[in-house]
Parts: structure tokens; C-alpha cells; sequence
């Protein structure tokens, strides 16, 4: 589905743009997708919408056929990006798993924030942002998914993540979409 409206509380959710993830091989270059990125920053800002800035600290208990890292990662691994220039009013979301939300305040931070719409960015589309935009999903939120502001690590899994599960999730558009859509509403 094609973008077609954000809500008055609409949060922009920046997902694992950390010096860790940034350094691993993306499909897309990870700057185009920083610098797309710190555009919806720049603009959720200037508005006065919430934004939230997400990173991974571990990865999640249990086996899988690939392996999973377990423990902690190392130093720096976390640390976000400069180029996103956090601000004291971003929300700080520290993740242990795939997924925004699990074991995380972030659905209580967007409910004490009335936001009922979420705009995902970031790395990697088939894992941190398909997992939280599952579960936005699952809370009700409506889920924008800005298709040029996410890469992954298999070109395979972000095509089928952009073309065959994000158009069940919400609707799907481009940083420029968003950005226009954001200034038409808000102007």
C-alpha cells in the first residue's frame, strides 16, 4: 500500500544505526541510509514528534541451525552514530533481541506519548525493523515503513521483507514521501 497519511502523533523509530551494525557488508551503502535517516530525524524533530533512537546491546538466548551471538557485544559495538545527533528529548531504546519492543519500554513510551503511527528506518530491514514493525503491528499502531532508509545484510531478505511482508504490515514509501507528507500536514 502506498503512503498516504501520518497521524497528529506519529514517532519516528530509528533502528540499530549503531557503529557495530553500520560496519557489517549491507546490500545498500549504510550511509545512504544514514543520511536518509538523520533527514527524517531532522524533520520529526523540527515538528515536535517523538523519535526514537534504538540499539542492540546482545543478541537473544536459544540455538538456531546458524548460530546466534549470546553474549555481549563488543566495546562500541552500540554506540549510535553521531551523525544522528541525539537529543536529550529522543527516547533511548537498548535492545537484547531482534524486536524494538521485547523487554523493552518502548510500547509504554509511545502509549504515554498518545502515538498511535510509528515510521521505521534502519538496519537491518529483515530483522530489527521487520521485527518491531510486527509487533507495532500487533499493538494496533499504524506502521510506516520507509523502504530507501533500511538495508540488511542479504539481498534476498530485504526484497522479501519491502515486497511481501511490509505491505501487510502498514504502508510502505521513500524518505522524500515521508518528508513531504510530514510538511503538507504539518506546514
Amino acid at each position: 500500500m502506498a503512503l498516504t497519511t501520518l497521524d497528529a502523533r506519529t514517532a519516528l523509530v530509528v533502528v540499530d544505526l549503531q557503529r557495530g551494525i553500520v560496519a557489517l557488508p549491507t546490500v545498500h551503502p549504510a550511509s545512504e541510509i544514514v543520511e536518509r535517516s538523520v533527514r527524517l530525524l531532522d524533520a520529526f524533530r523540527r515538528h515536535g514528534l517523538p523519535v526514537v533512537l534504538v540499539n542492540v546491546t546482545a543478541g537473544a538466548p536459544g540455538r538456531t541451525d546458524q548460530g546466534r551471538h549470546t553474549g555481549d557485544f563488543p566495546a562500541g559495538f552500540a554506540d549510535l552514530l553521531p551523525e544522528l545527533k541525539q537529543q536529550a528529548s529522543d527516547h533511548l531504546v537498548t535492545k537484547r533481541t531482534w524486536g524494538a519492543f521485547t523487554n523493552t519500554d518502548l510500547a509504554a513510551y509511545l502509549q504515554q506519548q498518545g502515538v498511535t503511527q510509528v515510521v521505521l528506518a534502519g538496519v537491518a530491514t529483515s530483522i530489527g525493523v521487520e521485527s518491531t514493525a510486527r509487533f507495532a503491528s500487533e499493538l494496533g499502531l499504524n506502521v510506516t515503513l520507509v523502504v530507501d532508509a533500511m538495508t540488511d545484510l542479504n539481498a534476498d531478505a530485504h526484497t522479501n521483507s519491502i515486497t511481501r511482508i511490509f505491505p501487510r504490515l502498514g504502508e510502505t514509501g521513500t524518505t522524500q514521501e515521508v518528508l513531504d507528507l510530514l510538511e503538507s500536514s504539518r506546514g
